[in-house]
């Protein structure tokens, strides 16, 4: 294997003279979880939001788990003085780091000018009294949320905030270099949405001249501050989204020819622009002539081919941080395929300094793997966190400055690791492979929809506008205490049980009182709405601390799905026919779609998606079918997460969409057609997809609409979807309680798009992270405000 070190530096085909720059760290990771291990940060915001502990206390708290992320990040290897250790801390998303940084804040925020003012930033995040928040979308194909800017042609924007620099400072003083990480300008752009006011054809790329000033004006204090390199993340150059691709890669030409080429260092600190996610194909030869001193590529999705041809004679001198460290999932890294990699980069490029980093920010792995002393040790030694990819990526840089064999003995165990996952029991099941080759074209169909809806109203009479809500109820502090006892053994299962069946009763008989027509059983048993499943499905593994930021002090502990999937026994049954037995009413029983298992799990890679897919979609058919023989006449198959997969580039779509859509229709076609199907969709852009959601079939659709007012009707207008459409009308990632009016309004504008006997109502989605008084408050709103739209239909 060939030894490769620093290239002599040679001129490039830039402004910037390359001897100037300072070497780029052989190793690096692009970004670290926030959270902390135990959840810190999650534990010191919601202490300061509930109004336990002051702004000070909150700043001290996240002070001290920056400054143990800094530590650890030493410990494991990356070096202290050369900008290695990256500084991506953020108290609740980075794109509205960005926008408070830039005082780009909308007119209903037009107080809100400081952007180290934390007040104002978590009002632009959660809302307040009076003013909704921000809305909220899924971070490119992953589950983190980040915060959409409002851009309007007269929004505020210059540098206002000065955090990135005091946070570079406080790391100084550690002794350690930082590099501060921030979402790139054009992918901030990209991301914004046009603010309400905004002329038609207005698009927030055309505020880049304006964003490219202030954020030199932020990298000329960080150079002042002593930062020798700042990360700057671009992953909307691998997507293809709504503005056209020339336009995309002539404001990244603008941009960094404005930034690396207009600014001279050391006015500056070098330029690293990171391109996660997927192949930054024809952005990286634009990167290049603009004069960046670095890029950093993905090359667990993307193809080194492609890099060599698109840097080849164009780079000389700078540096490539190559991501063949997954930064996306848990599963170790095969080091003898990601030193095959970085072997052919290097030889590729032999005038460029490869340097060795993961695909990704590991903001979507948890900590430490070491801590989950439950997991099966064969399970366990094929899985790798945040700490083990840092020593993955040290372990090659290692390998590519001193040659293999100084690393020697963790080449082999790899290698061991690698082949054990291969040959374990279960990761292959014969009956459940043979159950898959055999499913017909005739197990995704159901009967046509008019069919299906004259049998369902004979079933079912509802009223016009009918009610419900969208599954889970607030886990209150009395649940979560005895699962925790259940859990330690300190309850047994009877008593659980019991515990668990006077909450269903309670929230059965709360959804009467408040008038709600369909109602749920509150899900009080579920821990999370992917993991509880994962339980009792063999094939599956779940962890203790794997913990994943998701948004804000939001987390949740994604399983492992690691083998063939088999559904031993029936998962849900017991609890809804409990449930049922309660009430009159109609009761959905509730159940989580394919999809969202997969997206909401850390899924084995190797075999295809779809084929996974097919074998999660046959054990909830099982379970949909044992439902409704049950007597459970609606059956919601949730599928937050169907936007969330979509392939950035959209060339790969049609391929995604077609197994996704198959794998839920799989799932839901085993039932009667006088029973309601009823899918979920929250927290995406759907447009790229509707034609998509129409083709799941479901009786019923709810959607995410509150935050976006109902802009979401426009894509299923256009779609001419012609089933039943619930877009919520009460935000629940938000404290507050919407008012009867606000839901009224709501409601008119989606009676603009469909028409009355297909309107649901209901709110975003589960009311799990909210308090109980809110809930209430927010439904009997909810009720109220149907009631009087009732009354004038």
């Amino acid at each position: 294997m060939t030894e490769h070190r620093s290239p002599s530096p040679s001129p490039a085909s830039t402004t910037a003279d390359p001897t100037t720059v300072p070497p780029f760290p052989r190793a690096t990771v692009l970004g670290y979880p926030r959270i902390g291990p135990r959840r810190e940060l999650k534990a010191a915001l919601e202490s300061h939001w509930a109004g336990t502990t002051s702004v000070d206390e909150l700043e001290a708290s996240a002070a001290e788990l920056r400054q143990r992320t800094t530590a650890r990040l030493v410990a494991l290897g990356l070096g202290a003085a050369d900008a290695a250790v990256p500084s991506s801390f953020s108290y609740y998303d980075q794109v509205l780091d960005v926008a408070a940084l830039l005082g780009a804040v909308p007119d209903r925020f037009a107080d809100l000018t400081d952007g180290s003012d934390l007040a104002g930033y978590f009002a632009l995040a959660r809302g307040d009294r009076t003013r909704p928040p921000l809305e909220m979308t899924k971070w490119f194909d992953t589950n983190y949320h980040y915060l959409v800017p409002e851009i309007g042609p007269l929004t505020p924007v210059r540098l206002v905030g000065d955090r990135p620099v005091r946070e570079l400072l406080g790391t100084a003083r550690r002794g350690v270099t930082g590099r501060p990480v921030l979402v790139g300008p054009v992918t901030f752009l990209l991301l914004a949405k046009a603010a309400d006011d905004a002329p038609v054809g207005f698009h927030p790329l055309d505020r880049l001249t304006d964003v490219v000033t202030a954020y030199g004006d932020l990298l000329r204090a960080l150079a002042a501050a002593g930062a020798p390199w700042v990360q700057l993340d671009e992953p909307a150059l691998v997507t293809d989204g709504d503005v056209p691709r020339d336009r995309v890669l002539a404001a990244a030409a603008t941009a960094y020819g404005a930034l690396a080429g207009g600014l001279a260092l050391p006015d500056r600190p070098a330029l690293l622009v990171a391109t996660p996610y997927g192949p930054a194909g024809d952005a990286l030869p634009v990167l290049a002539d603009a004069g960046v001193d670095a890029v950093a590529v993905d090359l667990v999705r993307g193809d080194v081919d492609a890099v060599v041809a698109s840097l080849t004679g164009r780079f000389a001198g700078r540096s490539v941080v190559a991501g063949v460290v997954d930064g996306h999932n848990v599963w170790r890294t095969d080091l003898d395929a990601a030193l095959g990699t970085l072997n052919r980069l290097a030889d590729g490029l032999p005038d460029v300094r490869v340097c060795v980093g993961t695909s990704t920010s590991l903001l979507h792995v948890p900590h430490d793997v070491e801590e989950e002393m439950d997991l099966d040790p064969l399970i366990r030694s094929w899985l790798a966190f945040a700490d083990q990819k840092v020593r993955e990526v040290v372990t090659l840089a290692a390998a590519m400055t001193d040659g293999p064999g100084s690393v020697a003995a963790t080449l082999d165990q790899a290698r061991t690791t690698v082949a054990s996952r291969r040959t374990a029991p279960g990761v292959e099941r014969p009956d459940v492979r043979a159950r898959v080759a055999a499913l017909t074209d005739a197990d995704h169909h159901r009967s046509p929809y008019p069919v299906r809806a004259a049998q369902q109203a004979a079933a079912l009479p509802l009223p016009p506008l009918p009610t419900t809500t969208i599954g889970s109820f607030p886990q209150t502090p009395q649940i979560r205490r005895a699962r925790a006892a259940h859990r330690r053994g300190d309850l047994t299962s009877t008593e659980y049980t019991a515990v668990m069946r006077t909450h269903i009763a309670e929230v059965v008989a709360s959804q009467e009182e408040l008038g709600l027509d369909v109602l749920v059983h509150g899900e009080a048993e579920r821990n999370d709405m992917v993991q509880y499943f994962a339980e009792l499905l063999e094939g599956f593994a779940v962890t203790q601390h794997g913990w994943v930021q998701s948004y804000g002090s939001r987390c949740t502990r994604p399983s492992v799905l690691w083998g063939d999937v088999v559904r031993p026994e029936p998962m849900t049954v017991p609890w809804t026919t409990y449930a049922a037995s309660l009430t009159d009413r109609p009761l959905k029983g509730m159940l989580t779609g394919p999809v969202t298992i997969l997206a909401w799990s850390f899924v084995r890679d190797d075999q295809p998606l779809a084929d996974t897919a097919r074998q999660v979609a046959l054990a909830l058919r099982d379970e949909a079918t044992d439902l409704e023989a049950a007597g459970v006449g609606v059956i919601q198959v949730d599928e937050p997460a169907l936007r969330e997969l979509l392939p950035l580039r959209a060339v790969d779509r049609p391929a995604y969409l077609r197994w996704s859509v198959d794998a839920f229709r799989l799932a839901t076609s085993g039932v009667a057609d006088s029973t309601q199907v009823h899918t979920h969709l929250c927290y995406s852009e759907f447009g790229a997809v509707m034609e998509a959601i129409d083709a799941l079939d479901a009786d019923v659709t709810s959607i995410e609409a509150a935050r976006s007012r109902m802009e979401v009707l426009d894509d299923v207008g256009r779609t001419g979807f012609s089933r039943g459409v619930g877009p919520g009308v009460y935000d629940i990632h938000s404290p507050r309680v919407p008012d009867v009016a606000e839901i009224e309004d709501l409601l008119e504008r989606a009676l603009r798009t469909v028409p009355a006997d297909r309107l649901w109502v209901n709110p975003d989605c589960g009311l799990k992270t909210r308090r109980p008084q809110e809930v209430a408050a927010a439904l009997r709103n909810l009720v109220a405000a149907t009631a009087t739209v009732r009354a004038r239909l």
